[in-house]
Order: structure tokens, then sequence, then C-alpha cells
């Protein structure tokens, strides 16, 4: 675990993820009072990646439960394994035969065939989903339940039990508790608000799209082959487009991909030319594409964007 606050910075700079003094003391105070991290903000502001550099931080395994409609218990948490059940059955079903010979009625067969059920509902085909995984993990593991809000609210209730108490209840088994309390991190998009009784089992951190001070810090060690000055003007730009009625903002993984694609093509500056052809890197939708083609002519030159105007940005994130 971490010693303190300026030891999780340290760890999570060793990773690559910066992060400033207010994530840092989310991420202590969670390791320390047993609290899961819940991480809201847009799509693409660091928060998976956060909970990959925690479990990288502290040498840890990451477990990670994707979200999704109609996710169910089962997927979560655990399921019984019917092939190699139906697969033992068969293989036994002499021994089956010897089993039920004493038996005169169905009622007395059915009765002694409940009896011998445990042995078909056993650990020998228990399938482990990443929940149940985490809480019988010997070492203690980040568990990742990302994108939360993309779940039904039915199953936010499910996880209100197992982020209270660390444990879960299975009919064939009984109750499980954690080995070693898991540091969980629970990511949203914002798509639907979550339940008042979910985030108050969590701490909560709002990352948003970094400053162009730390966006650049992040191009710097992701990109480590980039120009300084192509860098600067890189940024200078993707900090214009998020300013414009894009359908998508160009995320911190999309500034990084295209970090790489210029020095892929040796760029030393960009130029108008530049930025049309490799576009598509950053800009995922038709309409948004001539939107930003509009927006940067706008300033007179497409390789310098200097807008004045940016909506106001936290650099307390991110990858």
């Amino acid at each position: 675990m971490f010693e303190g606050i300026e030891e999780v910075q340290a760890r999570l700079t060793d990773q690559s993820y910066v992060c400033d003094r207010r994530l840092a003391t989310v991420v202590f105070l969670a390791t320390r009072i047993g609290k899961p991290i819940l991480v809201e903000g847009p799509a693409g502001v660091g928060k998976t990646e956060l909970a990959k550099a925690l479990g990288a931080a502290l040498d840890t395994e990451l477990i990670r439960l994707q979200c999704y409609e109609g996710l169910d218990e089962a997927k979560a948490l655990y399921e019984w394994e019917y092939g190699k059940q139906l697969l033992y059955t068969q293989v036994l079903r002499e021994k089956i035969g010897d089993l039920l010979k004493p038996t005169e009625t169905l009622h007395d067969a059915a009765e002694l065939l409940r009896g011998q059920e445990d042995v078909f509902f056993s650990e020998a085909f228990l399938v482990e989903r990443p929940i149940l995984r985490a809480l019988r993990s010997e070492q203690a593991p980040v568990l990742l339940i990302d994108e939360i809000d993309r779940a039904d609210e039915e199953f936010e209730a499910f996880l209100l039990e197992f982020l209270s108490d660390f444990q879960v209840s299975i009919p064939e088994i009984g109750t499980v508790k954690a080995l070693s309390r898991p540091l969980v991190v629970l990511t949203s998009n914002r798509s639907r608000e979550l339940s008042e009784a979910l985030k108050r089992r969590c701490l909560h951190l709002q990352l948003d799209y970094p400053s162009r001070e730390v966006e650049l810090e992040i191009v710097r060690l992701k990109a480590p082959g980039i120009r300084d000055a192509l860098a600067a003007e890189l940024v200078e730009t993707i900090q214009q487009l998020r300013t414009v009625d894009l359908r998508k903002a160009p995320s911190i993984g999309e500034t990084l991909d295209w970090a790489q694609a210029l020095v892929v093509l040796g760029a030393d500056r960009l130029d108008k030319t530049l930025i049309e052809e490799t576009l598509s890197v950053i800009v995922k939708y038709d309409r948004d594409a001539e939107k930003a083609r509009r927006a940067l002519m706008l300033n007179g030159e497409a390789g310098h964007a200097h807008a004045h105007a940016h909506r106001h940005t936290h650099p307390h994130e991110h990858y």
C-alpha cells in the first residue's frame, strides 16, 4: 500500500500517469479506509487508465468487469459450468443407476438425487467471474468496474452489498468474504445518474479534460519521440477543438494517437495539409470533421490553433 500522498503521486508518475495532489489524496484515502473510488467524467479522460496504473503501481492484479446493458449477477459473480456437470453425469451414469436401484418410486429417486446434488454444485464446477475472483484473491487486487452507468439499476443494486461489506452470498455455497479487501475503482461516463446509495459507498473523483500544461506533459511522457514545438502545436489544436460543439470531443487517447502518428510521419511542425491528412485520427464523425475544419481555419492558420475562449478545465488527471 501507499505510505502517503506524495508516494501515490510518485508511483503513478512512474507508470506515466500524470496526477495532481487532489487525485492522489482520494486514492490514498481509499486505500487506507477501504472505500471504493467512483471516477466520473467524459470518455477518454483517464478513468480506466487510473485503475490500470494503480494495479501496476501496487504490483497487483487488475481484474476488470466491463459493464453493459443487461449485465446480471451471473456474469459478474459466478456461473456453474453446466457442460462439465453434464459430462460428469454421463460418465457417472452407471454409478447413478447403481445408486437408484434401491428406490421403488420416482419420488424416492428424486429425494435420493437431491441429497447428492452438492456433488455437482461444488467448487469443482464453479466458474469465477470478476467480483468473486476479486474476493477470493489472496493478494488484494485492483477491481475495475468499468462504465457502471451502462449497467441496469438492478445490477447497481446488487453491487451495494458487495461495496458495503466486501462479501457476496452464493446460495449453494454460502457467504463469501474477501480474503484481502480489493481496491475497487468504478468509472462512469455520466450517461445516466447513479443512485445515491451507490455514491454514499464511494469516495468521489471528478475528472475532466486536462489543461494545456498537463496534456503537454502527458504527450511528452507517452510519445517521447515528438519534438517540443510539434507537441505544443498539437496540444494547442486539441484544446481548441474541445471548445467546438462536436459530437465527440477528442480524448486524451486520441491526442496520444495523433502524437504517435505525427512521429511515425516524421513531422516537425503542424501545417494545413498535415492536419487535413491526419484529421481522422482525432475526429470520428463526418459532421465533426467539417466543424473542425471550419474552426481551425477561422484563426487564419490551421497549424496554429490560437484560441482565446477556452472553457474551464481541471488539471487533476490523467494517463
